[in-house]
């Protein structure tokens, strides 16, 4: 239910303020606006303020299908206009307001983003410090020399200057980046007692085609440190983690002689910790408890041919730091992360268009459902994170030059523009049925994607 909730909610705000934007434009502009719709088909609510602006007279409504929304403006090419109305009309004004018009929409889309980051920012956020842990084995970083435990404390894409990093998310950031473009990765990392030297992780070459940001990492095996805690036991003397003697409060370092860096790999060594008869195995693990070392030999419990403890888990705060920034800073990045995501998206879809990038990377409704109700259970910072991000996804989308979309009919007014005539009637129809198959064709491409992955 709360992935339904948030999904739904997060279509409704995203796709009324990408409506708001033609609205307000429209109005600036002096067109009269017949309708604001946020949803299509049969109208759940529908209402008519009292006080409208001079000229307008605005129905506003809710659609029971939330996939999408309208304005519906006066316009000749659609209907019979009024004498004594024809200069409200949209097919009326200058072609500078018509493209103003519609290059709001997604425009209020990137706004939102600037403001969603930059509430993010002004929040603040606990994210993994800038620890490495041990490299995956066979990975880059494995065979750059990395151990672990260094400190990352600045880095940079190759050519460019080096930027402190104030947390992990930082240098994944760079990463991810290095990895699409083929850039090498330099880091200044400290070790112990203090000594620092500097490594170049090199991502030349690296071949990203199948892009998942978690599955680049590992290739990478770069990954922070952030030990897992036992939040909570679950009571009862016959449950794996009492007779172990663990207690509430731990911090797991190891489980035999895998060092254990984050919670997802240790949930992943107790489901794992079951022989293929179906027995559990016994391993030592090594914790640490009110800053002493202990060792206890654990022996899992067995649920549906898994390893289960009945323990609850979370990140060791202390491997852990809150990055916040002031008001302007933190403006200030919420453009630059706008910015850098709205770039990132554009090339990740040129590279989808030339080959380079599988088109398995799309993702559909059922997967932005998914995350968006992964984002709400962790809580408000990382859905207002989540918003921003789809924000952007939708504000760079509709700026592409496809017919149905607005950057398509941003196209026509450059043509128009150029040759001083609107596209031909006949064009314009052909044009608007390619625009329209082309994007049938990726949402097919989405949805298929989102269900195969589901399916296995």
């Amino acid at each position: 239910m709360l992935t339904v909730v948030a999904f739904l909610v997060a279509l409704g705000v995203l796709i009324a303020v990408h409506e708001w934007g033609h609205y307000r434009m429209a109005v600036a502009c002096g067109v009269k606006v017949l309708r604001f719709s946020v949803g299509f088909g049969k109208a759940v609510l529908r209402f008519k303020p009292k006080k409208q602006r001079p000229g307008q007279d605005t129905e506003f409504v809710i659609g029971l299908i939330p996939f999408g929304g309208f304005v519906k403006m006066l316009d000749g090419r659609e209907g019979e206009v009024p004498e004594g109305e024809r200069h409200l009309a949209f097919d009326a004004q200058p072609l500078r307001s018509r493209a103003l018009i519609v290059a709001a929409g997604p425009v209020a889309n990137l706004v939102l983003a600037v403001l969603l980051y930059a509430a993010v920012n002004w929040i603040g956020q606990l994210e993994p410090r800038a620890v490495l842990a041990p490299p995956l084995a066979g990975s880059l970083a494995e065979r750059a020399g990395l151990q672990g435990g260094e400190v990352v404390r600045a880095a940079a894409l190759a050519g460019h200057e080096a930027q402190p990093m104030r947390s992990f998310a930082s240098l994944y950031w760079l990463l991810i980046n290095g990895a699409i473009d083929g850039q090498d990765v330099l880091l200044q990392l400290e070790q112990g007692g203090g000594q620092v030297r500097d490594v170049t992780l090199p991502l030349a070459g690296f071949d990203a085609r199948e892009f998942n940001p978690n599955a680049v990492l590992r290739a990478i095996g770069t990954v922070p440190l952030v030990r897992p805690q036992i939040s909570e036991l679950v009571s009862g003397d016959s449950d794996p983690a009492v007779r172990a003697g663990l207690q509430a409060g731990d911090v797991v370092l190891k489980v035999g002689q895998v060092q254990v860096t984050s919670v997802g790999q240790l949930i992943n060594l107790i489901h794992d910790s079951v022989s293929s008869d179906g027995q559990p195995r016994a391993s030592t693990w090594e914790i640490e408890r009110a800053g002493r070392r202990l060792t206890l030999e654990v022996l899992p419990g067995v649920k549906e041919q898994h390893g289960w403890m009945g323990i609850g888990l979370q990140d060791d705060e202390r491997d852990m730091v809150r990055v916040r920034y002031g008001p302007l800073e933190g403006l200030t990045n919420g453009a630059r992360k706008t910015w850098d995501m709205s770039a990132l998206s554009l090339r990740l879809l040129g590279r989808m268009v030339v080959g380079r990038l599988s088109v398995k990377n799309l993702s559909g409704p059922i997967a932005i459902a998914d995350f968006a109700g992964r984002a709400a259970r962790m809580g408000l910072v990382p859905y207002i994170g989540f918003l921003a991000f789809i924000s952007v996804s939708l504000g760079v989308f509709n700026l592409l030059p496809v017919p149905v979309l607005d950057g398509g009919q941003l196209m026509y007014y450059l043509w128009e523009k150029v040759t001083g005539k609107p596209v031909a009637g006949v064009w314009f129809d052909r044009l608007q049925y390619v625009g329209l198959a082309m994007l049938l064709a990726v949402m097919a491409i989405a949805v298929f994607n989102d269900i195969a992955s589901r399916l296995g």
